[in-house]
């Protein structure tokens, strides 16, 4: 078998990676360690009659120019968006955030005036940083120390950046190098409104939101958009699985091969070895895997500089989250707002301020488990009736702060019960409706996905870890010190979340290599 391109992972990059590279024209395999295709974007029945999205549970960062290229609409993905973007749920009351601004203002002026009035220069502040980097999404990093074209890329970046005025170039700079709080202190004074913004910056990251470097994290989650109306959430009909299948149907046809139930135990230099004693040559391979294992457990590590095993050994992956799907035998009810409305289709914030936040941080710094956890609730069944059944619903519960080094075999149990904790504080009678659930600790996402220590980004999302320093400076252009090697993953600029702008990226840049051109 004459192959061009291997893919090691048929997560959602993978799979974006090997269509692009098939609809250039190249014979690619893909292979997936899991029953099927997808990764972390996944659909399960997790409990009879009860299906929902497994690991990724929501989106918005997906890019639109992946969308349309890789054609996810006419292959059946339909993204349903959010009615309002979030609700926080108070012992005092509530704010909700949507469906626009002027919705938003009138909620927040109940607690601050002048936050409401401050309001709209905020979203635009974020905005116009927002802009500018999201234009870099799709753009491969120059390297340090490279050559002309890298030269000519750091020039382009510097060109979009150059666009910005004095004081969003300052906001730039506030947002990477300093904290969500620090920020968020700057535009607000009511502690809901931080809350809500807060919790962005702490989402699969294990930071206090006042740490330097949560500006950043805050601001990624800005970058998406859902059927063109930007910062929008969304929820994928038939749950996140639905994109992996969306991707599979182009992918098969286009030709490219899937095998599933294969996992790689050997990458080397043009050829990947399988557990099962299986090898396969091609002209390039391609590793949807993160940074740590790819380099340290699948490469043979007498391929690389000592200097640059030191270097990965180093980097930052753990992202301290807790992923839970509930089977409900009725729609949560939250004490300040128990009535069914557009508030059960967003995002539901159970953390009622920075400091909840922090105290969170701090707890599993100490004892490896927040005391009372982070936790963002979705409920899709209430725009997607097909995950359960009449009258019943699922929640997803996506949750910090979870020590990825803590003993989970022993602290599991302990863990589910702090998170239903949290939710009945605040949805009394949530404890009876619950008729089944799966959980996943950072110990879980590790064995299942293959994710090091459960980080859902494949890598820490900080500044010594972004754009040409992601995964390491010299090595950020999707190529590795393995000659014929490429980093598709999330490990690769720009990062993490169900974006495809890895795949997309690093299939241009082995198309460069081989002569060819990057599909229009």
């Amino acid at each position: 078998m004459n192959l061009d391109a291997i893919v090691v992972g048929a997560g959602h990059n993978g799979l974006v990676c090997a269509c692009y590279l098939a609809r250039a024209g190249l014979k690619v395999r893909v292979f997936e360690r899991r029953a099927r295709p997808g990764g972390c974007v996944a659909t399960e029945e997790f409990y009879p009659g009860f299906r929902n999205s497994v690991a990724a549970y929501t989106v918005s960062l997906l890019q639109p120019k992946v969308i349309r290229d890789l054609r996810l609409v006419e292959h059946g993905l339909r993204i349903l968006e959010r009615p309002i973007a979030n609700f926080l749920p108070l012992e005092d009351g509530f704010l909700r955030v949507g469906p626009d601004v002027s919705a938003t203002q009138r909620e927040l002026a109940r607690f601050s005036a002048r936050d409401a009035e401050r309001l709209p220069a905020y979203y635009d502040a974020l905005g116009r940083v927002a802009d500018a980097l999201r234009a870099l999404a799709l753009e491969t990093p120059p390297n340090v120390g490279g050559g002309l074209a890298d030269a000519v890329r750091a020039l382009r970046a510097a060109g979009r950046l150059r666009r910005l005025d004095m004081e969003a170039r300052r906001d730039l700079l506030a947002l990477f190098f300093g904290s969500a709080a620090d920020f968020l202190d700057h535009w607000f004074e009511s502690e809901p409104i931080k809350a809500v913004f807060g919790f962005d910056a702490v989402v699969g990251n294990y930071a206090s939101p006042a740490q330097p470097g949560t500006g950043y994290v805050l601001l990624h989650h800005a970058f998406g958009e859902v059927n063109g109306r930007r910062g929008a959430w969304g929820h994928v009909a038939g749950g996140m699985g639905a994109l992996a299948e969306a991707l599979v149907r182009e992918a098969r046809r286009l030709g490219v091969e899937i095998e599933c139930e294969a996992p790689v135990a050997r990458i080397a230099r043009g050829c990947v070895q399988l557990a099962d004693g299986r090898e396969f040559a091609a002209r390039a391979i391609v590793a949807n895997v993160d940074p740590k294992r790819l380099f340290l457990q699948l490469v043979d590590r007498a391929a690389l500089a000592p200097e640059f095993v030191a270097r990965i050994e180093r980097y930052r992956c753990g992202s301290a989250s807790f992923r839970m799907n509930v089977a409900l035998s009725r729609a949560p009810r939250f004490a300040c707002l128990p009535e069914p409305g557009p508030h059960l289709a967003s995002g539901i914030i159970l953390a009622p301020s920075l400091e909840y936040m922090e105290r969170a941080w701090r707890d599993a710094r100490a004892d490896g488990i927040a005391r009372r956890p982070i936790v963002e609730m979705l409920v899709p069944s209430t725009v997607d009736d097909t995950l359960a059944p009449k009258g019943a619903h699922v929640a997803s519960l996506f949750c910090q702060h979870f020590a990825p080094q803590a003993d989970w075999a022993a602290r599991r149990d302990e863990a589910i019960e702090r998170i239903f904790d949290v939710v009945e504080s605040f949805a009394p009678g949530f404890r009876e409706s619950v008729v089944g659930y799966s959980a996943l600790s950072p110990a879980d996402l590790e064995r299942e996905f293959g994710l090091t220590a459960g980080d859902i980004f494949h890598g820490a999302l900080a500044p010594d870890q972004l754009w040409s320093a992601r995964p390491l400076l010299g090595w950020a252009n999707y190529r590795t010190p393995v000659p014929g090697l490429y980093l598709c993953g999330s490990g690769a600029h720009p990062g993490g979340g169900v974006t495809g702008a890895p795949g997309h990226n690093c299939a241009r840049e082995l198309l460069r290599d081989l002569g060819r051109r990057m599909p229009a």
